[in-house]
């Protein structure tokens, strides 16, 4: 797509390439200077304003890849930043960081285009909210309930089941959704976007989301930008239409490590780990664009790469800090086949208070921690000395946690093609239900196999 495509042009003005430093290209203009995140047109690659160097010269980020760019080819400013098109006009689009269409159909006709760069909604626009947004999901609903306008991380390292564990919450919360979905793939891979495409068109629910990617083969200026692409979309329907939003994100990660790159390619010195010194800031310019208003509600569930399963990265520790609940997905569950993979006792969020969630579920949960946990610490004596050195309360706290690991795991809506076994979507009051009689037996009639991948206790007997 052409850069001029991407914005409403203004008024312009030329300037000649002077040095490119791979996706970094340095403009001089000798009238007027653009201003930072300006849209820069070098032929059919678009450029953005990232640093004034001084004496006329600008330094840029390319959109695409610079093949074909040359010293002293013309550069035209356009006079304003990216644009993208928002309204209802792209609902059921996928799209790219311009708002151009990827899915071979003709670009959206919108009424109105809006700079990718918004400041945050201020405080007084604010509106606490505190309701629980079901997922239909045990693990999730029971120990880290998700707050509606809030957000949400799902935390874990390579091949722990995020991008799973995503299209489920996509599966079983836009179906019931009231208001629009919105989708945003930063630095993935092309299978899972058109998978994902397909998915949402087989349900039937296409049509009230939008998709937008970056994908993993882009440029890191366009991997960068499209997060703020897509928040410009959802605070429209938002702010304008009044709209709850639901706002996807695959993989939060992918936008700071995109961010690292185009640090370094404008020359910044690296900070801790090797990331960039802005970190803090450029995580924050995104993620406090993301909340509740008013007019409407933004929620967010996004999925967060654990690097080398290291959550004291910076990278994991500053994103920790913008959300309300946090999923963290084990490895070491995930190896003993219990998925979805969430480690009950990393997991948090400040929606489970008594408050919020009910005494009942507050009490249920912390029991279920409870119980956990002390199974954990058994565990080292079980290895050594064999379950049958234990006392009796200790083995019935064992055979507890057991039957509870496994009441936790779920068949997925998503991966019943594969796996045979049909998705199952658990209302909070089965789950608290079924976690209470588990809790309150010393004896069990049903073994610890016939718990594992059922909805509520109504289906143990099948299981078994």
């Amino acid at each position: 797509m052409t850069a001029t495509a991407a914005t409403e042009v203004a008024t312009t003005t030329d300037g000649r390439i002077v040095a490119i430093r791979g996706g970094v290209v340095d403009v001089v203009f000798d009238g007027v200077v653009p201003r930072i995140h300006d849209l820069l047109c070098a032929g059919d690659i678009a450029l953005e304003v990232a640093g004034l160097i001084g004496h006329g010269k600008v330094r840029a980020m390319a959109m695409a890849p610079v093949r074909g760019l040359g010293l002293g080819m013309t550069v035209t400013a356009t006079g304003g930043p990216i644009k993208v098109p928002v309204g209802d006009a792209v609902l059921g689009r996928m799209l790219d960081v311009f708002g151009a269409p990827i899915d071979g159909r003709p670009a959206p006709v919108a009424t109105e285009h809006r700079a990718i760069h918004q400041p945050p909604p201020l405080l007084s626009d604010r509106a606490p909210q505190s309701k629980i947004l079901e997922t239909g999901i045990k693990a999730i609903d029971l120990l880290s309930p998700i707050e509606r306008g809030g957000k949400t991380g799902l935390f874990g390292g390579a091949g722990v089941g995020k991008t799973v564990l995503i299209t489920e919450l996509i599966n079983n919360t836009v179906q019931h959704h009231k208001g629009v979905s919105l989708f945003c793939g930063i630095g993935e891979r092309s299978r899972e976007a058109e998978e994902l495409y397909r998915e949402m068109g087989e349900a039937g629910v296409r049509d009230k989301t939008v998709m937008l990617f970056g994908q993993m083969n882009e440029a890191p200026g366009v991997r960068f930008l499209v997060g703020h692409s897509a928040l410009t979309m959802a605070e429209y329907f938002r702010d304008d239409k009044g709209q709850d939003v639901l706002l996807l994100i695959d993989n939060i990660f992918r936008f700071v490590q995109a961010g690292s790159e185009v640090s370094g390619l404008l020359g910044r010195m690296p900070s801790r780990v090797g990331y960039q010194p802005t970190l803090a800031t450029e995580l924050a310019g995104l993620e406090e664009r993301i909340t509740s208003t008013k007019r409407g509600a933004i929620t967010s569930i996004q999925a967060v790469y654990v690097p080398a399963d290291d959550f004291t990265d910076p990278a994991a520790a500053h994103i920790f800090s913008h959300l309300s609940a946090s999923v963290v997905l084990s490895r070491k569950r995930a190896s003993e086949g219990l998925y979805p993979a969430v480690d009950p006792l990393a997991s948090a969020s400040v929606m489970l208070t008594p408050s919020v969630v009910g005494q009942r579920h507050y009490d249920i949960a912390r029991e279920v921690r409870r119980t956990l946990a002390e199974y954990e610490e058994l565990r080292d004596i079980i290895a050594m000395l064999g379950l049958e050195e234990l006392s009796s309360a200790d083995r019935a706290t064992v055979g507890r946690a057991r039957r509870l690991e496994r009441f936790l795991t779920q068949p997925f809506f998503t991966t019943g093609s594969f796996s045979g076994v049909e998705g199952k979507l658990v209302p909070i009051e089965d789950t608290l239900t079924g976690c209470e009689t588990i809790l309150s037996q010393t004896e069990f009639e049903f073994p610890e196999s016939a718990y594992y991948m059922i909805g509520g206790l109504d289906d143990l007997g099948a299981a078994s």
